[in-house]
């Protein structure tokens, strides 16, 4: 008989007996987000740490880009967290834009910021990923972690292999990426694991007002 391990901290599923009410649970997940965003308007995708404070300069530029966005007209799509999905929401709701926050219950770090006026909660990473793409028109990357990175890559993955629609994806910060994007070059490029043209996939910016441009004149060209 298979045995599942668990404990307290981080709960498994038991895939045989509670397979089909998990997959119930997944689609009450998927209507419950498109039923709160499916009228919410251009939008974009911050991410970030959720560790950085409010007196972080990327905690500073975050909430100056969001408000930035907002004034261009663009919704404001977060972790709904701390850190850097804070200042996202604090800037937007700033400017009186809508304000989005995708929680996801974790069993540490992530807790809802005030700033959303829109809150959902996640149990399903997978699901939570789908609402940031299906409703973002770029995705904005300042510096992070592993979920950071997680975000980054599957999304330049998918557009690379025309899972989704080509958007903008924007690094932020070169002294915090550029390690990471000569690696690239040197070693992925360099051995032939990704083409030449998979480097235009994404942009590596720092001025706010730059980084509003690109997005700007992507949807111009792309009309």
């Amino acid at each position: 008989m298979e045995k599942h391990v668990n404990n307290e901290n981080y709960p498994i599923d038991d895939f045989k007996s509670g397979e089909s009410w998990r997959l119930f649970k997944i689609m009450g997940e998927f209507v419950e987000g498109i039923d709160a965003l499916h009228n919410l308007g251009p939008a974009v995708s911050i991410f970030g740490s959720a560790r950085m404070n409010a007196d972080h300069p990327y905690y500073q530029k975050t909430e100056n880009l969001a408000a930035l966005f907002a004034q261009k007209g663009y919704a404001v799509i977060t972790g709904g967290g701390g850190g850097i999905m804070e200042a996202a929401n604090k800037g937007a709701a700033r400017e009186g834009a809508e304000s989005v926050g995708l929680n996801i219950k974790l069993p540490f770090e992530q807790k809802p910021n005030p700033y959303a006026s829109t809150q959902i909660e996640f149990n399903y990473f997978f699901v939570r990923k789908v609402m940031f793409l299906k409703y973002a028109q770029a995705y904005i990357i300042m510096p992070g972690g592993f979920g950071t990175l997680d975000e980054l890559f599957e999304t330049i993955t998918l557009i690379q292999t025309k899972r989704i629609r080509k958007m903008p994806i924007i690094m932020v910060g070169k002294d915090y990426w550029n390690g990471m994007i000569i690696w690239i070059k040197d070693k992925l490029l360099e051995e032939k694991m990704i083409s030449e043209k998979d480097l235009e996939l994404f942009h590596l910016l720092d001025a706010p007002e730059d980084i509003v441009q690109v997005v700007e004149n992507f949807y111009i060209n792309n009309l």
